[in-house]
Protein backbone atom coordinates (compact mmCIF):
# COMPACT_ATOMS: atom_id res chain seq x y z
CA UNK A 1 0.00 0.00 0.00
CA UNK A 2 0.77 3.23 -1.14
CA UNK A 3 -0.19 6.50 0.58
CA UNK A 4 0.75 9.95 -1.09
CA UNK A 5 -1.00 13.38 -0.98
CA UNK A 6 -2.23 13.06 -4.48
CA UNK A 7 -2.60 8.85 -4.82
CA UNK A 8 -3.78 6.33 -3.02
CA UNK A 9 -2.36 2.78 -4.22
CA UNK A 10 -3.68 -0.46 -2.69
CA UNK A 11 -2.81 -3.89 -2.71
CA UNK A 12 -5.97 -5.75 -4.12
CA UNK A 13 -5.94 -9.63 -3.85
CA UNK A 14 -6.47 -9.66 -7.78
CA UNK A 15 -4.12 -6.53 -8.53
CA UNK A 16 -3.26 -3.15 -7.75
CA UNK A 17 -5.55 -0.24 -7.41
CA UNK A 18 -4.12 2.97 -7.98
CA UNK A 19 -6.53 5.90 -7.84
CA UNK A 20 -6.54 9.94 -7.31
CA UNK A 21 -6.79 10.85 -3.69
CA UNK A 22 -9.29 14.08 -4.63
CA UNK A 23 -11.04 11.24 -6.77
CA UNK A 24 -11.73 9.20 -3.77
CA UNK A 25 -12.71 11.50 -1.40
CA UNK A 26 -14.91 12.70 -3.76
CA UNK A 27 -16.68 9.04 -3.89
CA UNK A 28 -17.48 9.20 -0.45
CA UNK A 29 -21.02 7.86 0.19
CA UNK A 30 -21.57 8.33 3.90
CA UNK A 31 -24.62 10.53 5.30
CA UNK A 32 -22.55 13.85 5.06
CA UNK A 33 -21.53 13.33 2.01
CA UNK A 34 -24.28 11.87 0.33
CA UNK A 35 -28.30 12.87 0.82
CA UNK A 36 -30.46 10.08 0.22
CA UNK A 37 -31.86 10.73 -2.88
CA UNK A 38 -28.51 10.02 -4.42
CA UNK A 39 -27.57 13.81 -4.89
CA UNK A 40 -23.93 14.63 -3.37
CA UNK A 41 -23.78 17.47 -0.75
CA UNK A 42 -19.91 17.20 -0.47
CA UNK A 43 -18.33 20.45 -2.09
CA UNK A 44 -15.78 19.87 -3.59
CA UNK A 45 -14.49 23.72 -2.62
CA UNK A 46 -13.66 22.22 0.89
CA UNK A 47 -11.47 19.36 -0.87
CA UNK A 48 -8.06 20.39 0.64
CA UNK A 49 -5.00 20.41 -2.19
CA UNK A 50 -3.49 18.45 1.09
CA UNK A 51 -5.41 15.60 1.28
CA UNK A 52 -3.91 12.87 1.87
CA UNK A 53 -5.41 9.15 3.01
CA UNK A 54 -3.21 7.97 6.37
CA UNK A 55 -4.50 5.13 6.15
CA UNK A 56 -6.46 2.28 4.08
CA UNK A 57 -7.70 -1.15 4.73
CA UNK A 58 -9.43 -3.72 2.11
CA UNK A 59 -11.32 -5.68 3.83
CA UNK A 60 -14.50 -8.37 2.71
CA UNK A 61 -14.88 -6.40 -0.33
CA UNK A 62 -14.68 -2.91 1.12
CA UNK A 63 -12.09 -0.25 1.21
CA UNK A 64 -11.83 1.90 4.81
CA UNK A 65 -9.98 5.01 3.99
CA UNK A 66 -9.26 7.62 7.08
CA UNK A 67 -8.46 10.98 5.97
CA UNK A 68 -6.55 14.28 6.67
CA UNK A 69 -6.51 17.23 7.25
CA UNK A 70 -10.54 17.12 7.13
CA UNK A 71 -10.62 13.73 9.85
CA UNK A 72 -12.41 11.98 7.77
CA UNK A 73 -13.03 8.23 7.79
CA UNK A 74 -15.15 6.74 4.39
CA UNK A 75 -15.79 3.44 2.90
CA UNK A 76 -15.91 2.24 -0.27
CA UNK A 77 -17.43 -0.65 -2.38
CA UNK A 78 -14.69 -2.49 -3.94
CA UNK A 79 -16.75 -3.59 -6.75
CA UNK A 80 -17.81 -0.33 -7.55
CA UNK A 81 -14.49 1.40 -7.32
CA UNK A 82 -12.98 -1.30 -10.15
CA UNK A 83 -16.14 -1.24 -12.06
CA UNK A 84 -15.15 0.58 -15.29
CA UNK A 85 -18.13 3.03 -17.73
CA UNK A 86 -19.19 0.39 -20.34
CA UNK A 87 -20.13 2.99 -23.71
CA UNK A 88 -22.71 0.35 -25.40
CA UNK A 89 -22.25 0.22 -28.92
CA UNK A 90 -24.16 1.43 -31.99
CA UNK A 91 -25.76 -0.61 -33.83
CA UNK A 92 -25.43 1.23 -37.67
CA UNK A 93 -27.08 0.13 -40.24
CA UNK A 94 -27.89 0.20 -43.88
CA UNK A 95 -30.53 -1.43 -46.74
CA UNK A 96 -29.14 -4.38 -46.29
CA UNK A 97 -29.03 -4.77 -42.35
CA UNK A 98 -32.93 -3.41 -41.81
CA UNK A 99 -35.63 -3.91 -44.37
CA UNK A 100 -38.35 -2.10 -42.46
CA UNK A 101 -38.80 0.00 -39.57
CA UNK A 102 -38.79 -1.19 -35.93
CA UNK A 103 -42.78 -0.99 -35.68
CA UNK A 104 -45.29 -1.46 -32.97
CA UNK A 105 -49.41 -0.31 -32.37
CA UNK A 106 -50.57 2.38 -30.35
CA UNK A 107 -52.51 1.30 -28.60
CA UNK A 108 -50.09 -1.58 -27.41
CA UNK A 109 -47.76 0.78 -26.13
CA UNK A 110 -50.46 3.12 -24.46
CA UNK A 111 -51.85 -0.01 -22.49
CA UNK A 112 -48.61 -2.40 -22.05
CA UNK A 113 -45.39 -0.81 -20.04
CA UNK A 114 -43.71 -4.13 -21.44
CA UNK A 115 -44.33 -3.29 -24.95
CA UNK A 116 -43.55 0.35 -24.67
CA UNK A 117 -40.02 -0.48 -23.07
CA UNK A 118 -39.22 -2.77 -25.91
CA UNK A 119 -40.09 -0.54 -28.71
CA UNK A 120 -38.48 2.65 -26.93
CA UNK A 121 -35.67 0.25 -27.00
CA UNK A 122 -35.60 -0.19 -30.56
CA UNK A 123 -36.11 3.22 -30.98
CA UNK A 124 -33.26 4.25 -29.55
CA UNK A 125 -30.68 1.40 -30.72
CA UNK A 126 -31.57 2.31 -33.82
CA UNK A 127 -32.51 5.65 -33.88
CA UNK A 128 -36.31 5.42 -35.58
CA UNK A 129 -39.52 3.58 -35.54
CA UNK A 130 -43.08 3.34 -36.74
CA UNK A 131 -46.36 3.12 -34.96
CA UNK A 132 -49.65 2.04 -36.28
CA UNK A 133 -53.30 3.12 -35.26
CA UNK A 134 -52.55 6.32 -34.08
CA UNK A 135 -56.26 8.03 -33.67
CA UNK A 136 -56.29 10.25 -36.83
CA UNK A 137 -57.08 13.76 -34.71
CA UNK A 138 -55.27 16.87 -34.61
CA UNK A 139 -52.22 17.11 -32.27
CA UNK A 140 -52.36 13.65 -31.53
CA UNK A 141 -48.76 13.30 -32.42
CA UNK A 142 -47.70 15.58 -28.73
CA UNK A 143 -50.24 12.98 -27.25
CA UNK A 144 -48.05 10.51 -28.44
CA UNK A 145 -44.70 12.29 -27.77
CA UNK A 146 -45.94 12.42 -23.95
CA UNK A 147 -46.01 8.50 -23.89
CA UNK A 148 -42.14 8.93 -22.93
CA UNK A 149 -41.16 12.38 -22.79
CA UNK A 150 -42.01 16.07 -23.34
CA UNK A 151 -42.78 18.23 -26.25
CA UNK A 152 -40.12 20.26 -26.67
CA UNK A 153 -42.15 23.70 -28.40
CA UNK A 154 -40.19 26.14 -30.76
CA UNK A 155 -41.32 28.80 -33.25
CA UNK A 156 -43.45 26.43 -35.29
CA UNK A 157 -45.35 26.10 -32.47
CA UNK A 158 -46.29 22.78 -29.68
CA UNK A 159 -47.02 20.68 -32.99
CA UNK A 160 -47.03 21.81 -36.56
CA UNK A 161 -48.50 20.61 -40.10
CA UNK A 162 -46.84 19.73 -42.71
CA UNK A 163 -48.72 19.76 -46.10
CA UNK A 164 -48.26 22.07 -49.47
CA UNK A 165 -49.37 25.32 -49.17
CA UNK A 166 -49.19 28.73 -51.49
CA UNK A 167 -45.92 30.80 -50.88
CA UNK A 168 -44.14 28.36 -48.46
CA UNK A 169 -41.24 29.57 -46.64
CA UNK A 170 -39.99 26.29 -45.55
CA UNK A 171 -39.51 23.73 -48.77
CA UNK A 172 -40.96 20.83 -46.41
CA UNK A 173 -44.70 22.65 -46.87
CA UNK A 174 -44.09 22.33 -50.91
CA UNK A 175 -44.76 18.59 -52.28
CA UNK A 176 -41.22 18.83 -53.91
CA UNK A 177 -38.85 15.77 -52.34
CA UNK A 178 -36.61 16.50 -49.84
CA UNK A 179 -32.65 14.98 -49.50
CA UNK A 180 -32.43 12.99 -46.46
CA UNK A 181 -31.51 15.90 -43.50
CA UNK A 182 -31.40 16.44 -40.37
CA UNK A 183 -34.37 19.02 -38.74
CA UNK A 184 -33.63 22.79 -37.44
CA UNK A 185 -29.80 22.25 -37.68
CA UNK A 186 -29.56 26.36 -36.71
CA UNK A 187 -30.68 25.62 -33.40
CA UNK A 188 -28.59 25.41 -30.54
CA UNK A 189 -29.26 22.87 -29.14
CA UNK A 190 -30.92 20.69 -31.81
CA UNK A 191 -33.98 18.98 -31.26
CA UNK A 192 -33.07 15.62 -30.62
CA UNK A 193 -36.21 13.53 -31.60
CA UNK A 194 -38.78 14.68 -34.64
CA UNK A 195 -42.44 12.79 -34.39
CA UNK A 196 -44.12 12.97 -37.50
CA UNK A 197 -48.02 11.60 -37.44
CA UNK A 198 -49.68 11.29 -40.96
CA UNK A 199 -53.24 12.25 -40.91
CA UNK A 200 -54.17 12.27 -44.84
CA UNK A 201 -51.84 10.02 -47.71
CA UNK A 202 -53.90 10.13 -51.12
CA UNK A 203 -51.64 11.92 -53.41
CA UNK A 204 -49.03 9.27 -55.39
CA UNK A 205 -45.65 9.49 -53.96
CA UNK A 206 -44.19 10.97 -50.97
CA UNK A 207 -42.28 7.79 -49.77
CA UNK A 208 -40.55 8.42 -46.67
CA UNK A 209 -36.38 7.43 -46.81
CA UNK A 210 -34.46 7.36 -43.61
CA UNK A 211 -30.69 7.09 -43.29
CA UNK A 212 -28.77 6.09 -40.43
CA UNK A 213 -25.79 9.16 -40.13
CA UNK A 214 -23.60 7.52 -38.07
CA UNK A 215 -23.04 4.65 -40.80
CA UNK A 216 -22.79 7.02 -43.70
CA UNK A 217 -19.89 9.18 -41.09
CA UNK A 218 -18.43 5.83 -40.79
CA UNK A 219 -17.83 5.40 -44.48
CA UNK A 220 -16.86 8.47 -45.37
CA UNK A 221 -14.19 8.12 -42.22
CA UNK A 222 -12.79 4.50 -44.19
CA UNK A 223 -13.08 6.66 -48.09
CA UNK A 224 -11.67 10.09 -46.93
CA UNK A 225 -10.22 9.92 -43.50
CA UNK A 226 -8.70 13.92 -43.97
CA UNK A 227 -11.79 14.95 -44.89
CA UNK A 228 -14.16 13.55 -41.98
CA UNK A 229 -11.52 15.42 -39.61
CA UNK A 230 -12.24 18.23 -41.41
CA UNK A 231 -15.61 17.73 -41.25
CA UNK A 232 -15.36 17.05 -38.00
CA UNK A 233 -13.32 19.73 -36.95
CA UNK A 234 -14.13 22.53 -39.32
CA UNK A 235 -17.23 24.40 -38.65
CA UNK A 236 -20.69 25.99 -41.05
CA UNK A 237 -23.23 28.53 -40.19
CA UNK A 238 -27.03 26.99 -40.42
CA UNK A 239 -29.68 29.55 -40.71
CA UNK A 240 -33.54 30.12 -41.18
CA UNK A 241 -35.20 33.15 -41.19
CA UNK A 242 -38.82 34.12 -41.65
CA UNK A 243 -40.89 37.48 -40.84
CA UNK A 244 -41.25 36.54 -37.30
CA UNK A 245 -37.90 34.36 -37.03
CA UNK A 246 -34.00 34.52 -37.18
CA UNK A 247 -32.08 31.64 -36.16
CA UNK A 248 -28.43 30.72 -36.75
CA UNK A 249 -25.73 28.65 -35.07
CA UNK A 250 -22.20 27.50 -35.56
CA UNK A 251 -21.26 23.88 -35.89
CA UNK A 252 -19.12 21.07 -37.45
CA UNK A 253 -21.15 18.27 -39.74
CA UNK A 254 -20.19 15.80 -37.74
CA UNK A 255 -19.54 15.64 -33.52
CA UNK A 256 -17.37 13.44 -32.17
CA UNK A 257 -16.62 12.54 -28.58
CA UNK A 258 -13.35 12.45 -26.98
CA UNK A 259 -12.84 8.91 -28.23
CA UNK A 260 -13.34 9.58 -31.42
CA UNK A 261 -16.29 7.82 -32.14
CA UNK A 262 -19.52 9.92 -33.95
CA UNK A 263 -21.98 11.07 -31.49
CA UNK A 264 -24.12 13.35 -33.72
CA UNK A 265 -24.66 14.55 -37.22
CA UNK A 266 -25.91 17.75 -38.38
CA UNK A 267 -26.61 17.75 -42.12
CA UNK A 268 -29.17 20.09 -44.26
CA UNK A 269 -28.06 21.70 -47.65
CA UNK A 270 -30.83 24.03 -47.80
CA UNK A 271 -30.20 26.24 -44.46
CA UNK A 272 -25.92 25.53 -44.85
CA UNK A 273 -23.46 28.21 -45.69
CA UNK A 274 -20.04 26.53 -46.45
CA UNK A 275 -16.91 27.07 -44.23
CA UNK A 276 -14.24 30.29 -44.53
CA UNK A 277 -11.57 27.40 -45.23
CA UNK A 278 -8.19 28.09 -46.82
CA UNK A 279 -8.01 26.60 -49.93
CA UNK A 280 -6.13 23.32 -49.66
CA UNK A 281 -8.85 22.48 -46.49
CA UNK A 282 -11.60 23.38 -48.96
CA UNK A 283 -10.69 21.03 -51.74
CA UNK A 284 -10.74 18.27 -48.65
CA UNK A 285 -14.17 19.36 -47.00
CA UNK A 286 -15.88 19.79 -50.35
CA UNK A 287 -14.42 15.92 -51.06
CA UNK A 288 -16.02 15.01 -47.88
CA UNK A 289 -19.02 16.76 -47.73
CA UNK A 290 -19.97 15.62 -51.52
CA UNK A 291 -19.02 11.90 -51.01
CA UNK A 292 -21.77 12.60 -47.64
CA UNK A 293 -24.06 13.63 -49.48
CA UNK A 294 -24.08 10.74 -52.64
CA UNK A 295 -23.96 8.40 -49.99
CA UNK A 296 -27.31 9.55 -48.25
CA UNK A 297 -28.74 9.89 -51.65
CA UNK A 298 -27.64 6.04 -52.57
CA UNK A 299 -31.00 3.39 -51.98
CA UNK A 300 -28.21 0.99 -50.68
CA UNK A 301 -27.74 2.67 -47.47
CA UNK A 302 -31.81 4.21 -47.01
CA UNK A 303 -34.83 2.61 -46.07
CA UNK A 304 -38.29 3.62 -47.33
CA UNK A 305 -41.66 3.38 -46.64
CA UNK A 306 -45.01 5.55 -46.85
CA UNK A 307 -46.90 6.38 -44.06
CA UNK A 308 -50.82 5.51 -44.41
CA UNK A 309 -53.68 7.56 -42.18
CA UNK A 310 -52.59 6.80 -38.60
CA UNK A 311 -48.78 5.69 -38.92
CA UNK A 312 -46.81 8.04 -37.04
CA UNK A 313 -42.89 8.44 -37.50
CA UNK A 314 -40.29 9.28 -34.52
CA UNK A 315 -36.26 9.49 -35.88
CA UNK A 316 -33.13 10.36 -33.45
CA UNK A 317 -32.35 13.37 -35.28
CA UNK A 318 -28.53 13.65 -34.32
CA UNK A 319 -28.24 10.39 -36.03
CA UNK A 320 -30.91 9.44 -38.48
CA UNK A 321 -31.82 11.99 -41.32
CA UNK A 322 -34.91 11.82 -43.40
CA UNK A 323 -36.54 12.97 -46.16
CA UNK A 324 -39.12 12.31 -48.67
CA UNK A 325 -39.74 11.49 -52.53
CA UNK A 326 -41.89 14.22 -54.61
CA UNK A 327 -45.87 13.83 -54.65
CA UNK A 328 -48.41 14.69 -57.00
CA UNK A 329 -50.35 17.53 -54.95
CA UNK A 330 -53.03 18.53 -57.59
CA UNK A 331 -54.09 14.36 -57.42
CA UNK A 332 -54.61 13.96 -53.81
CA UNK A 333 -53.75 15.19 -50.21
CA UNK A 334 -50.58 14.56 -47.90
CA UNK A 335 -50.77 15.92 -44.56
CA UNK A 336 -48.33 15.24 -41.82
CA UNK A 337 -48.15 16.84 -38.54
CA UNK A 338 -45.11 16.91 -36.32
CA UNK A 339 -43.79 17.68 -32.98
CA UNK A 340 -40.13 17.54 -31.19
CA UNK A 341 -39.12 16.25 -28.14
CA UNK A 342 -35.79 15.38 -26.69
CA UNK A 343 -33.99 12.07 -26.46
CA UNK A 344 -33.18 12.26 -22.82
CA UNK A 345 -36.49 11.58 -21.71
CA UNK A 346 -36.90 8.47 -24.03
CA UNK A 347 -33.65 7.43 -22.58
CA UNK A 348 -35.31 8.24 -18.72
CA UNK A 349 -38.19 6.27 -19.43
CA UNK A 350 -36.42 3.07 -20.70
CA UNK A 351 -34.28 3.06 -17.65
CA UNK A 352 -37.76 3.83 -15.68
CA UNK A 353 -39.56 0.49 -16.49
CA UNK A 354 -36.48 -1.37 -16.62
CA UNK A 355 -36.23 -0.38 -13.19
CA UNK A 356 -39.34 -0.81 -12.25
CA UNK A 357 -40.42 -4.22 -14.25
Amino acid sequence: MVLARRTVTVNMPDGVMAVSSAWLRNQCACASCLHPSGQRLLDPATISFDLQAVRCEPRDGWLYVWWTPDDHESVYSIKSLLASPVTPAVDTWDRSAIAAPPTATHDAIAADPEALLAWLREVDRLGFGLLQGVPIIDGEVTRVAELFGFVRETNYGRFFDVRSVVDPTNLANTSLGLAAHSDNPYREPVPTLQLLHCLASSASGGENIVVDGFRIADEVRRQQPDGFGLLANRSVSFSYRDEATDLSTTAPLIELDTAGTVRGVRFNARSMQPPSLPTDEMVAWFDAYLLFARLLADPAYQVQFRLEPGDLFIVNNRRVLHGRSAYEASAGSRHLQGCYADIDGLRSTISVLERTR
